[in-house]
């Protein structure tokens, strides 16, 4: 693996650290959605976008956590294993959905939408979509600036 481009833009801005802190700082306090489930989310829409160091990262606060082995590396294929919730598969669902915009006209279906709204109200769903917005963008600026996996957060 290439040494990183250059330092995480996020850091080298002296306003944008501070501003990003604050946006995950709403997130995480801004609903009650299990804090294991935006762990989900962020790990799958991180695998999407191929993001090595939010998987890694991802992987292992979630493991410090309590969640399972089992359960993370069963991530990639949530459809084909009986370890999530019918919400976790809401939420995982419309994760891939949101970070794949392009790959359809219909980037998010109403039938995504419709089972992720049986599971969550929309202080919920707003704090599922806002975290999946800070995951894709983390995403982005790591991949493009190649930053190493097995950094620490």
């Amino acid at each position: 693996m290439a040494a990183a481009r250059m330092s995480n833009p996020a850091t080298v801005l002296p306003e944008a650290t501070p501003a990003i802190f604050q946006l995950i700082k709403a997130v995480q306090s801004g609903g009650d959605v299990p804090a294991t489930t935006l762990d989900l989310v962020h790990l799958r829409a991180s695998q999407i976008n191929g993001c090595g160091f939010c998987v890694v990262g991802g992987a292992l606060k979630s493991q410090k956590e309590g969640e399972t082995d089992e359960r993370l590396h069963a991530v990639a294929a949530w459809r084909e294993t009986p370890y999530f919730t019918e919400a976790e598969r809401a939420a995982l669902a419309l994760a891939e959905h949101a970070t794949r915009l392009a790959d359809r006209e219909d980037a998010v279906p109403d039938a995504v939408w419709e089972e992720a709204a049986r599971h969550y109200d929309e202080t919920q769903l707003s704090q599922i979509v806002l975290w999946i917005g800070v995951t894709n963008l983390f995403n982005r600026l790591n991949a493009t600036t190649r930053q190493p996996a097995g950094g620490t957060w």
